[in-house]
Parts: structure tokens; C-alpha cells; sequence
């Protein structure tokens, strides 16, 4: 786990970036509050910072707002360091936005402590983000279901709301609220309507006989003369 810290005084620094290497820390060491700001900026920041009140540049509750006014960084935990001690003090630190106090100079048991609540803090936000992240992918996967339409495989007719099913084009002239005009497609016009066309023109042509026509054509022929032939064979 990583924890940023900022702080201005070459001892205090040494001394707690010391204390959270101990413990088993990495820190992001920065020297003013305008280091630290950019630091938190940056892809893949720590979650959790220590935040000197009195720096150059930038104070500490000067950082607690920039992070809370920002939609990206509101989740991030900070930790005002200070030697200001008093009440006032104390309720303009939280106000700034920050998540917790210590007074300085720390007591390490101290400062220990209150970084493992930050941690748990920390651990229960990233939980809760997962799980948000999580019920939005269903959200989108349930709407996208939504979207999918019940169709025959045989007669192609669609299932509507209400349990029904209706041509494709009365579903869409209902659904979509667009008027359907017909045509031929291209494949349709190889397989159905031209070989009607030949049929016709073979048909029609001078000197037609029925032993010369398409084979459903001929076919259609022999159906319609076989009753006329058997009435004959009766009289």
C-alpha cells in the first residue's frame, strides 16, 4: 500500500517517512503542497495521504479542496499533520475535506492507528466501486436483452409486449412508427421473379406448345387435363 505525504521540514519528513517504512508502507516523499496536488493527479496516485497544513506554495487544506472539488479524487483519504491544536482549528481542517487529524508532534501508536482505519476506509470505497462497476455491466447486459426480439425461425413472425405475434412489418409500422414501402431484392429477383418472367414469356410466345414449356409449367398442365380425360373415359 502506498501513502503519499507532504511535508516541508527535512526532520519531519525523514522522521515519518522512516516510521512508515517500518511499517511496512511505501511512501511518495513530496516537499510542498504544490508537488503533492500534482502528485495526486497523476494515473495510479496513492488512495491515502499525510498532508503537512503549513507548506510553500500550497497548504494542506488548500490540497483537502482542490481533491474534494474534483470528481476523479473525492475518493481519496487525507490526513492533516499539524502543530495546530485548537478546536477552530481542528473544525476548519474537516470542513477543507479532510478525513482525519494528528496533531503534531505524532505519536507513532497514534499515527498508526488512524492509518489503519484510512486503509479500511480505503479498501471499503474500492469494494463499493467494484460492486457499482459490477451492477452497471448487469444494467447494460439486462437492457441489451431488452433490446433483443422473440422472431420464428420458421414464419419470422415477431413476439411482441403483450404475448403476441405479427408480421415483421406490421411490428415495425406499430413499434417504429415508419410507413414500409415493397420492393425485390436482388437474390429474390434471381430466384422468384425472373423465372416467372421466362415462364410467362415462353407462354406467351407464337408457336407454344406444352411439351415446351418450364417443367413446373408442363407440370401444371398434366394436373388440369388429368380430370377432364378421366370425365371422358366415364361418358
Amino acid at each position: 500500500m502506498e501513502i503519499l505525504i507532504a511535508e516541508d521540514d527535512p526532520t519531519n519528513r525523514l522522521v515519518l517517512t522512516g516510521n512508515l517504512k517500518k511499517w511496512g508502507y511505501d511512501v511518495v516523499v513530496t516537499n510542498d503542497g504544490a508537488e503533492a496536488w500534482e502528485a495526486l493527479r497523476q494515473k495510479g496516485a496513492p488512495q491515502l495521504a499525510i498532508l503537512d497544513w503549513m507548506m510553500p506554495e500550497m497548504d494542506g487544506p488548500d490540497i483537502c479542496r482542490l481533491v474534494r472539488d474534483s470528481p476523479d479524487l473525492r475518493h481519496l483519504y487525507l490526513i492533516l499533520l499539524t502543530a495546530r491544536g485548537e478546536e477552530d482549528d481542528l473544525v476548519e481542517g474537516l470542513q477543507a475535506g479532510a478525513d482525519d487529524y494528528v496533531s503534531k508532534p505524532f505519536r507513532p501508536k497514534e499515527l498508526q492507528a488512524r492509518l489503519q482505519v484510512g486503509l479500511r476506509v480505503v479498501g471499503l470505497q474500492a469494494r463499493l466501486a467494484e460492486r457499482v462497476r459490477e451492477l452497471q455491466a448487469a444494467l447494460a447486459r439486462e437492457e441489451q436483452l431488452q433490446d433483443l426480439l422473440p422472431i420464428c425461425s420458421y414464419c419470422k413472425k415477431i413476439r411482441d409486449d403483450r404475448d403476441y405475434w405479427t408480421q415483421v412489418e406490421q411490428y415495425i409500422e406499430t413499434y417504429a412508427n415508419v410507413a414500409l414501402s415493397h420492393g425485390i431484392c436482388p437474390d429474390c429477383f434471381e430466384a422468384h421473379v425472373k423465372p416467372e418472367i421466362e415462364r410467362f414469356k415462353a407462354q406467351n410466345s407464337p408457336g407454344f406448345h406444352a411439351s415446351e414449356a418450364p417443367v413446373g409449367t408442363a407440370k401444371a398442365s398434366d394436373e388440369e387435363s388429368a380430370p377432364n380425360e378421366d370425365r371422358a373415359a366415364g361418358a
